[in-house]
Parts: structure tokens; C-alpha cells; sequence
């Protein structure tokens, strides 16, 4: 990550501490985790939700294939035009991921495979979890893949609590990976897997 870069999100997290949930973008260590486990050669869609500087933007389209329709979702506007200039290629839907649904069919996309979250969740009050998480999952295919991550401090406020408890509530299967301490502040990453069974 370059310095300015890192410079900037650090702005906006003193800005806007609630939004941003970070003082530093993600390592490409917590990057990789996030995306290794996905099967990248069975993706036509992709989707992330608040992509920052683009740490995970980047890992996602090194392994997307040419075909595959990737949309990010971004509601911070200094954030989302510092991934333009990272990612000119690329199109950046700035508003909020609870209108995932709608977007996908504005593009003539019925659902997403993949959905990679870098939202703060812990700091979101449950209304927006249940709306967010809601929405992704009437948006994934059958047996779809959803990642996000967790900061260990964050795991035993009320909000990363409750979190948890949703995504058990919302997702067939659940995983935990090992801490990544590479990163500031170290992380876990949860992975995800929709009702219902992929298409053969």
C-alpha cells in the first residue's frame, strides 16, 4: 500500500470512525485470506462491499476470470474516488450494499456467486446488519460464496457478538479462519456458504 494511500483512509477513519471501522486498509495478507477459498473458476458475478483503498479489489480481479461482471459498492465518496484512480477500468456503484439487489438487475444479473465484504460490521447497529445480510442473501446463487472479516478486539463488543449470532441465522455454513496477524489490527475471516446447493 502506498503512503498516501494509507495517509488518506487514515483521514477518513478520523473523519468518519464508523464508517470506515480502520485506522489502516487491509494487509494483502488478510486480502488473500479473504479470497483463496473461493472457487474464482466457477464466477460470473462478483460483488464487494466497501472496497476502500482496494486491497481486496485487487486480489479479487487477479483471480476473476475475463467474462466474470465485478461491481463494488462504496458509500464513502473520498474512498470510492481514490479506487477510481486505482481501478480506472472498473466501475464503483457509490451507495450502500443494501441495494445489491437492485444493482444486479440493473446490469441484467439475476444473482452474484461471490460476495466479499470489507464493511465494518461491529460498528453497524443490527437493523443494518439484518438489511445488509438480508439483501446478500437473496442476491447469492444457491450455495453461494460470502467472506468478511472480523478485528479481534471487535469479536467481543455487542456488535461483532451479534454479528456472529446473524450470520449463523442467515447462512447455511460457516467458517472461521486463523488469525491473520499480519494485519492492523489483526483479523479472522468468516466464509460463508448460501442455502441450497451450487448448479452442476
Amino acid at each position: 500500500m502506498r503512503p498516501n494511500r494509507s495517509i488518506r483512509f487514515l483521514g477518513q477513519f478520523l473523519r468518519r470512525p464508523g464508517a470506515v471501522g480502520a485506522i489502516a486498509p487491509s494487509s494483502r495478507h488478510l486480502a488473500r485470506r479473504m479470497v483463496d477459498w473461493v472457487d474464482w473458476s466457477r464466477v460470473e458475478t462478483a460483488v464487494e462491499y466497501g472496497p476502500g483503498t482496494g486491497a481486496f479489489t485487487q486480489e479479487i480481479l487477479a483471480r476473476l476470470p475475463a467474462r466474470a461482471t465485478f461491481i463494488a459498492f462504496e458509500s464513502n465518496p473520498a474512498l470510492a474516488n481514490l479506487w477510481q484512480g486505482r481501478f480506472p477500468g472498473r466501475e464503483i456503484h457509490f451507495g450502500s450494499a443494501t441495494t445489491v439487489g437492485s444493482e444486479l438487475i440493473r446490469r441484467g444479473r439475476g444473482h452474484t456467486d461471490v460476495v466479499i465484504s470489507g464493511l465494518p460490521w461491529a460498528s453497524f447497529p443490527e437493523s443494518l446488519q439484518r438489511e445488509i445480510l438480508a439483501a446478500t442473501v437473496a442476491s447469492l446463487r444457491p450455495g453461494g460464496q460470502f467472506a468478511t472479516f472480523a478485528y479481534l478486539q471487535g469479536l467481543f463488543l455487542p456488535g461483532g457478538i451479534r454479528f456472529r449470532r446473524l450470520l449463523r441465522e442467515y447462512f447455511a455454513d460457516i467458517e472461521t479462519s486463523a488469525v491473520t496477524w499480519l494485519n492492523l489490527p489483526p483479523a479472522i475471516v468468516y466464509r460463508c456458504r448460501g442455502r441450497g446447493e451450487p448448479p452442476e
